[in-house]
């Protein structure tokens, strides 16, 4: 099988992490272990998470001047990632994000977007014959929503798929006109909440998926966490579990899921098996610190998902 071709479009930072025995309060100070810094920001997660499991895979974003931004281009170099649609603001700080994780695995996070920030449509426009040639278009909110239109806009002209992980989601309306006519969708629950109003708070998974779809969506992956996930594709929908392991940080999970689940689509696999596909990389990379630093691999996403690929798949309809 040819590796699927998949163009990452979304923010690079540098994750600085401590872990601590819990979260602080307001007010609070907590001393912790050792400084972990490694590369994070939603695109270049999704990014790398889809090239370890085995995609063919180019990122569009912006960098600083400065010792992160270069740390970061040559560490998505190193993954294979094509990087020639990478710019650089001279002058600008690279994404930065504080991390806190608790030994359940917890986290808070505080963001300073920087380059990310100033991503604009040109940019996005350069990658024009990326976009053309690519299985599959990849995209975050973590850069300004007019590149996020931009990219959707050159996909759906060139053909190519679009899936959204719309995190951090914009209050509802903000997305007016965007979810109609992508392709796939993979929103967390408070980030589906988000995107449908407030009133919608409380609402089964299913009928949440299902709203998602009636608004213009293809498909939709309504992650769960530890409840797995809710598959609504066109009129159906129906569950899959997530495998049981033990959590030591959940830093990046989404986007693990995000980039493998783009990759398993790439390739063909049908919804439900992609989601389990992308649940089993989700899982192996909660069991260590560090978003990229936790990715798997494809090799061990596969024997990972023989092994679990009959419970994950209990049918589950709503």
């Amino acid at each position: 099988m040819a590796r699927p071709r998949i163009v990452v479009i979304g923010s690079s930072n540098t994750d600085l992490t401590v872990l601590a025995e819990h979260l602080p309060a307001p007010g609070e100070t907590v001393l912790g272990g050792e400084l972990l810094q490694a590369g994070g920001g939603k695109g270049a997660n999704q990014a790398v998470a889809a090239a370890r499991a085995g995609a063919r895979v180019a990122f569009v974003g912006k960098v600083g001047d400065d010792e992160f931004g270069r740390a970061t281009v040559a560490n998505l170099r190193r993954e294979g990632i094509n990087t020639d649609c990478m710019t650089v603001r001279e002058q600008t700080r690279s994404g930065v994000a504080l991390i806190i994780v608790d030994k359940h695995g917890e986290n808070l996070i505080a963001v300073a977007p920087g380059s990310n920030a100033r991503l604009k449509p040109a940019d996005v426009r350069a990658a024009r014959p990326l976009i053309e040639a690519a299985d599959l278009v990849l995209l975050q909110l973590e850069i300004p929503l007019l590149a996020v239109r931009t990219a959707v806009d050159a996909a759906r002209r060139a053909g190519t798929r679009v899936l959204l992980n719309p995190a951090p989601a914009p209050p509802p309306g903000r997305l007016a006109g965007l979810l109609d006519g992508l392709d796939y969708l993979t929103p967390n629950m408070g980030e589906a909440t988000r995107l449908l109003g407030a009133s919608s708070a409380g609402t089964r998974p299913e009928a949440m998926a299902r709203a998602l779809v009636r608004a213009g969506v293809g498909g939709v992956f309504l992650t769960l966490g530890a409840r797995g996930v809710c598959i609504c594709d066109g009129g159906e929908c129906s569950r899959i579990k997530a495998p049981r392991v033990r959590v030591v940080d959940t830093v990046g999970a989404g986007d693990c899921f995000a980039g493998t689940l783009a990759v398993a689509l790439a390739e063909g696999l049908r919804p439900r098996e992609a989601a389990a596909f992308a649940a089993c990389a989700a899982a192996l990379s909660v069991r260590k610190a560090g978003a990229q630093p936790s990715l798997p691999r494809r090799q061990a996403i596969e024997q990972f998902f023989k092994r679990h690929q009959r419970s994950i798949l209990g049918r589950s309809h709503g």
